[in-house]
């Protein structure tokens, strides 16, 4: 029988001991680094961030509020979407998708579409049910997507939240010109003296119809995948 001595350690503590962490190879920690900061700069990537640049100057001209100075943030926010449409399509030709932008790009959306709006709700130029509404939606979408990866689920975009998207975005265009202009279609057909306000409103608005339909649609997909998945995952019974 092995006698037990002072300089023993208790049975407990050998038998709960915690493994010894892996150290983290250098050269992989180096690597990743290189990979991250190649990621910030690649141009897709620079395209997203500049997004959020651009926030600030539009937020800026707003404020400022005279017609020039809403046109010119109305042309910034018009560049900003603009490059929204290509930074995803250089990011596949290029080959250069990544996590980074995986993350950035929506993230991106959000904060110029809700930052603007929620600017403009003081300014008189959309209510605050509105913006309250479009917030819950995209918030909710957001958690749902994430349970949705954290699931291995993928569901496609719908054609109502690309809908959605365009309303939205000609809409927003609209209420940050917010003055009154005397437009023509096609350079003759006079419409008389239209406030840009009043349009982006309803704009807004319809949005808002296509921003519920594609939550409802969301879900019902989101299920759908979710049982499929669990489905494959049991075993057949007998």
């Amino acid at each position: 029988m092995r006698r037990v001595t002072q300089s023993d350690p208790p049975a407990a503590s050998r038998r709960w001991r915690r493994p010894r962490r892996r150290a983290i190879d250098p050269a992989l920690r180096d690597a990743r680094r290189r990979s991250l900061r190649q990621d910030v700069w690649n141009l897709p990537n620079m395209l997203t961030m500049g997004r959020v640049v651009i926030i600030p100057l539009v937020l800026w001209l707003l404020w400022r509020g005279s017609p020039q100075d809403c046109a010119w943030a109305a042309i910034a926010y018009g560049v900003a979407a603009i490059t929204d449409l290509l930074d995803g399509y250089l990011a596949r030709k290029m080959n250069v998708v990544s996590v980074l932008g995986k993350f950035l790009d929506p993230l991106a959306d959000k904060l110029i579409v809700m930052a603007t709006l929620i600017w403009m709700v003081p300014m008189g130029r959309i209510p605050e049910w509105a913006v309250a509404l479009l917030l819950a939606r995209e918030i909710t979408i957001t958690a749902l997507r994430s349970i949705a990866s954290s699931e291995g689920v993928v569901i496609a975009a719908g054609g109502g939240g690309k809908s959605k998207t365009a309303l939205q975005m000609i809409g927003i265009v609209c209420l940050i010109v917010g003055y009154p202009y005397e437009l023509t279609f096609l350079g003759f057909y006079d419409l008389g003296v239209v406030d840009l306000v009043v349009v982006g409103r309803w704009l807004v608005y319809i949005s808002l119809i296509f921003s519920i339909t594609s939550a409802v649609e969301y879900f019902g997909l989101f299920a759908q995948a979710v049982e499929a998945k669990e489905r494959r995952a049991s075993p057949p019974s007998h």
